[in-house]
């Protein structure tokens, strides 16, 4: 039922959508009560005005009426023109040194699309592989992985095997796409400041990059006003993160370089604040469910 719902919305046009998902952004505020207090708080722990969390209302709203463009449209259907790119010689630059690339972004904008653009550009000739975290219902969890596995595009869970999946990607000279501001499992991060608060920071995205010696950089997928598309805006780094270091070190080294990781986050968020989803529950503990085992391990 819910996959024809989506396979049917998918032919839908996107000018349509984001104007349904304005609405859709507006009925999920102010049926939660929750979402409501913690959305505004995170925009106010940031130091942005209150007309940023009106904004990131409606536009939460429409990134979750466009998923169904983005799981469910045909393979065939490719993105195409509603894509542009600013910044793709970073990646061609990575690509041409062959030594693995780490792409890291934020939930902003329309971060779903950075995957596919990026296979329809560059999959052919050095595929993606992107981490996701399984949803905990089975008919959610059947339809996103089917829509999320895409020629050029691949996908592993958050377990033990799906790290080790990526390193090994990094070290065959491969791509690897994360969201570092994704709250880890226990055991899997470091408190870290976002915005001036602690949030538990995932060490992944430096582990990744401190043990293969990948190149990285940020994208940001910015959701243009009227269904027109998405722009996606391609930056180096503003800082080097640290070497990695063993016994007492290891812990300080962690949290130095979740906290640079961090701070490239809120340069992008802070670029399009009104597409960041404040909603997120960014400053909760971590997660008990672990997977496999702590990727540090």
């Amino acid at each position: 039922m819910i996959s024809t719902l989506f396979r049917w919305a998918a032919a839908l046009s996107l000018p349509f959508l984001h104007a349904l998902g304005r609405g859709l952004g507006w009925v999920v505020y102010w049926s939660s009560p929750s979402y409501r207090r913690r959305l505004r708080a995170n925009v106010a722990q940031a130091g942005l005005d209150a007309s940023v969390a009106r904004a990131a209302v409606a536009e939460a709203g429409r990134m979750l009426a466009e998923l169904p463009l983005l799981w469910s449209r045909p393979i065939d259907r490719p993105l195409g023109a509603l894509v542009r790119w600013d910044g793709t010689e970073l990646v061609e630059q990575a690509l041409e040194a062959g030594r693995g690339l780490v792409i890291l972004t934020p939930h902003l904008g329309s971060f779903e699309v950075i995957g596919q653009a990026y296979a329809e550009r560059w999959g052919a000739r050095q595929p993606i592989t992107a981490m996701f975290r399984p949803a905990r219902k089975p008919w959610l969890r059947e339809l996103v992985a089917h829509s999320r596995n895409r020629p050029g595009l691949l996908t592993v869970p958050a377990t033990l095997a799906g790290v080790r999946q990526l390193i090994r990607v990094l070290r065959q000279g491969g791509t690897v796409g994360l969201l570092p501001d994704q709250v880890p499992p226990d055991g899997m991060g470091v408190w870290a400041p976002f915005f001036g608060r602690e949030a538990y920071t995932m060490t992944l995205a430096a582990r990744l990059l401190q043990q293969t010696g990948a190149a990285w950089v940020l994208a940001a997928c910015e959701r243009l006003p009227r269904g027109q598309g998405y722009v996606i805006r391609v930056t180096a780094p503003s800082e080097s993160l640290p070497p990695a270091a063993q016994g007492e070190a290891a812990v300080a080294v962690a949290r130095a370089a979740a906290t640079r990781v961090n701070r490239e986050m809120e340069r992008l968020i802070l670029r399009c604040p009104q597409q960041y989803l404040w909603g997120y529950h960014r400053y909760k503990g971590p997660r008990k469910n672990r997977p496999e085992g702590p990727p540090d391990a």
